[in-house]
């Protein structure tokens, strides 16, 4: 949050796999549905959306679109992040009433909450499962956490393990993948030494004895890898060290700045799936002006080139608008009337 008020959230989407990733524009009373594993007969509901909301998808998953980023019209922003070996979800039992597939709860929650402080209060109510018999077409199943903010500077985590929904307050403003949100806490508190500041020179027998060079030198034992525990300490100990910006622009750039620092280029993060070799990178960069609502979004060819989208402008037409973000015209400046052409 600037000085101003302006809010400002991103991320980087570091995978490994193909995923057809599809920005898609949603109007306002757009259908969200609520529904129960299906062998277990319970009604299902199709609400209408109280709000326009842009988010970004996998096509490749058949029967669906499962929102893993966004935002909406009131403000409200979301990122699901990769939580294997922790996620559990919840059993529906047949006596509950309320409700929705992981698979849907990013539509769910974008298009019809407006605050954090909403989504913490009714969130709760609702059983959000996953059955894999009704999930096909991509390499792993949704083992998700999500991070949720608002133009109010309000964020929280939510999580599902041992069953239970947890939710917590994104005290580190900071989510990456695995594990759970508690544990990259606990190894938050490894790296209280580090420091924005320069360590004053040392004297021995009369000698000063200075740091070399005299940029960084406070940052030190800061790991420069690309797991998530590596990852989660760079960007929350970098948004701390920055401080408060005064403008919402110089809010955009310290985003842009801190994922530079966690972006993974190919060749640097591999590993065997089967019979295949793979290499995670960053496929897609958002950053999401809150308050004004604005994105901004560039992929691995374009990392540095930001295309820039005026929400107003797209909830406006009230339109359902998709494109592949791989397939987007990057170039400089605002492309918000070529989009909706």
């Amino acid at each position: 949050m600037a000085k101003d008020g302006t809010v400002v959230a991103g991320r980087n989407m570091d995978w490994a796999f193909d995923m057809k990733w599809t920005l898609m524009v949603m109007p306002k009373g757009s259908q969200v549905l609520l529904s129960a594993p299906a062998k277990m007969g319970l009604p299902a509901e199709n609400l209408s959306s109280k709000h326009a909301f842009i988010g970004v998808t996998p096509a490749i998953l058949k029967g669906g679109n499962a929102f893993l980023e966004g935002q909406n019209s009131a403000g409200l922003g979301m990122s699901g992040n990769f939580l294997p070996g922790f996620t559990q979800y919840q059993s529906v039992t047949p006596q509950d009433k309320n409700y929705v597939s992981i698979v849907n709860l990013g539509a769910f929650t974008l298009g019809m909450f407006s605050t954090v402080k909403e989504l913490k209060q009714e969130l709760p109510k609702y059983k959000v499962w996953f059955d894999p018999s009704e999930v096909s077409g991509i390499p792993t199943a949704p083992w998700l956490h999500f991070v949720f903010t608002d133009r109010s500077g309000e964020s929280i985590i939510v999580e599902f393990v041992k069953g239970e929904m947890v939710i917590y307050d994104n005290i580190a403003n900071t989510l990456t993948n695995a594990p759970t949100y508690d544990w990259h806490l606990n190894n938050a508190r490894n790296y209280l030494a580090l420091s924005g500041t320069a360590p004053k020179p040392l004297t021995i027998k009369g000698k000063s004895i200075n740091e070399l060079g005299s940029e960084g030198a406070g940052m030190i034992g800061m790991p420069g890898d690309y797991t998530t525990p590596g990852r989660f300490i760079r960007a929350s100990y970098l948004l701390q060290m920055a401080g408060q910006v005064k403008t919402g622009q110089e809010a955009n750039q310290l985003i842009g700045h801190v994922l530079n620092n966690v972006d993974v280029p190919l060749g640097t993060s591999i590993s065997t799936e089967g019979k295949a070799t793979v290499s995670d990178n960053t496929q897609w960069v958002t950053i999401k002006d809150l308050t004004n609502n604005k994105l901004k979004i560039a992929n691995y060819l374009n990392r540095t080139n930001y295309i820039q989208m005026d929400l107003n402008k797209l909830f406006a037409s009230n339109k359902q608008m998709s494109w592949l973000i791989d397939g987007l015209p990057y170039s400089d400046g605002d492309l918000t009337n070529r989009l909706m052409q």
